[in-house]
C-alpha cells in the first residue's frame, strides 16, 4: 500500500498540474473569442462568465484524459531518471504490478470523466445553447453600450449611442452606419440623430427605431454626389430575430434520450460519450511503457512521440464519429479505433519483457565469455 500511495499521488500531482495547464491554455483562447464578441455588441457581457462555467465541463472531459497520459509520462519518467525505478524493481516491483497499480487510479479519472460527459457536459451543453437562442433574440440596440461602437456584421451596420437609458430604450446623438448594396443603391448611408427611443407595435410585436430631428446621407465614399436630407422624425424597422430558444443540438440532449436511437447522429454522439472513460484506460495502458526512459537519454525523450500517438488516436476517434454521423462507417465504428490501439497497447506491453530478457541473455554470454577468458589466462 505504501508503493501503491506513493504512486498514485505522484501521477496525480502531475496529472492535476498538467491538466490545470492546459484548462488555461484553452479557457484562455475561449475566453478572448467570448470577449471579442461582447467588445463588438455580437454577446452581452453579462453571459460571459456564466458561459464560460457551463463550458467548464465540456473543456475537463478532454483534458482529464490528455493530463493523466502525460501525467504519467512525467512521473514515472521522473522515478527512471532518478533510479526509483531501479530500486522497485529490485525489490520485487514487476512492471505488470506497477501497471495494475496505475490502472486504480486510472478507473477513479474514468469516473469522473463518464460523470462529466454522460451527464454534466450535456447538461451545460443545453444552457449553453439556450442562453445564446436568448441572445439572438436581443435587438442590436439592446446589446447596445453607451460610448461604443458597435458592429452587426450580418447586416452591415454600425451603431453608435453617446448616452443610454436604464430601460435601453431612450438614446441620445445617435450615429447610424448602413452598407448599402443592390443595383441603384448608393454604397453607404449615415443617419445622424439627437435623439432615438425604440418603439413597439403592440398588434404585430415589430419593432421600429424612431430617429427624432437628425440628417440622412446616402452615397458612395471617395464622390461628391452625397444626398442628404434632413428630418424631425425618422424610422428604421428593426429585423426580427429568427432564433429559438429551444436547442437542437445533439450536443446538448441527454443521454437517456440518446439510449435507443437510431438516427446516426444520436448513435455515434452516445458512442463518443462512451468512448471518453475507455479511452482513460487505453492511454495507460500506453503511457506506462512509453514512460520507461534510459537515465542518460533524459525523461523527455519519449514525450514527444507520446503525445503524438494520444493525438492520432484522438483525431481517429473524431473522424470515426464523423464517418458514422455521415453514414459512411459502421455504427459501432469508434470501437475498432479502441480496439485498434489496445492491440498497439498490448504490443509495446509484450515487447517490453521480451527486450529485457534479450539483454538478460546477452549480458550472460558476455558474463560466460569473460569467465572463459580470464580461465585461460
Amino acid at each position: 500500500m505504501i508503493i501503491f500511495r506513493y504512486l498514485a499521488r505522484e501521477v496525480f500531482t502531475a496529472m492535476l498540474a498538467v491538466s490545470g495547464v492546459l484548462l488555461l491554455i484553452i479557457m484562455s483562447g475561449r475566453f478572448n473569442k467570448y470577449l471579442a464578441q461582447a467588445a463588438s455588441g455580437q454577446l452581452s457581457a453579462d453571459f460571459l462568465f456564466v458561459i464560460m462555467g457551463y463550458r467548464l465541463p465540456e473543456f475537463l472531459e478532454l483534458i482529464i484524459p490528455l493530463g493523466m497520459f502525460i501525467g504519467i509520462l512525467l512521473a514515472y519518467g521522473r522515478l527512471y531518471i532518478e533510479s526509483e525505478m531501479t530500486v522497485l524493481t529490485a525489490c520485487g516491483v514487476s512492471q505488470k504490478s506497477i501497471l495494475l497499480q496505475t490502472l486504480a487510479p486510472a478507473a477513479v479519472v474514468a469516473c469522473i470523466v463518464a460523470l462529466l460527459g454522460l451527464l454534466i457536459t450535456p447538461w451545460g451543453a443545453k444552457n449553453v445553447e439556450e442562453i445564446f437562442a436568448k441572445q439572438d433574440a436581443l435587438t442590436e440596440f439592446e446589446t447596445l453600450a453607451p460610448g461604443r461602437f458597435q458592429e452587426q456584421e450580418s447586416v452591415g451596420r454600425v451603431t453608435y449611442t453617446e448616452r443610454l437609458s436604464e430601460d435601453r430604450l431612450q438614446m441620445g446623438d445617435v450615429f447610424i452606419s448602413q452598407q448599402n448594396e443592390g443595383i441603384g443603391k448608393r454604397g453607404i448611408t449615415l443617419l445622424l440623430a439627437e435623439a432615438g427611443v425604440q418603439h413597439v407595435e403592440q398588434q404585430t410585436g415589430a419593432r421600429y427605431l424612431i430617429l427624432n430631428k437628425g440628417y440622412r446621407y446616402d452615397g458612395m465614399p471617395g464622390q461628391a454626389d452625397f444626398r442628404i436630407t434632413e428630418y424631425d422624425t425618422y424610422g428604421i424597422k428593426m429585423p426580427e430575430s429568427k432564433a429559438s430558444k429551444e436547442t437542437d443540438k445533439v450536443k446538448a440532449i441527454a443521454t437517456s434520450e440518446l439510449i435507443g436511437s437510431t438516427e446516426l447522429s444520436h448513435v455515434a454522439e452516445l458512442q463518443w460519450r462512451l468512448s471518453l472513460p475507455i479511452l482513460v484506460f487505453i492511454v495507460v495502458l500506453l503511457a506506462v511503457p512509453l514512460s520507461k526512459v534510459n537515465p542518460r537519454q533524459g525523461r523527455y525523450l519519449k514525450l514527444l512521440p507520446a503525445i503524438l500517438t494520444y493525438l492520432l488516436y484522438l483525431a481517429l476517434l473524431i473522424g470515426a464519429k464523423g464517418a458514422v454521423e455521415d453514414g459512411k462507417l459502421h455504427p459501432m465504428g469508434l470501437w475498432g479505433v479502441h480496439g485498434l490501439f489496445l492491440i498497439i497497447a498490448g504490443l509495446i506491453l509484450a515487447y517490453e519483457p521480451f527486450q529485457t530478457k534479450r539483454r538478460q541473455q546477452q549480458l550472460q554470454k558476455k558474463t560466460a565469455l569473460a569467465n572463459e577468458v580470464a580461465s585461460h589466462e
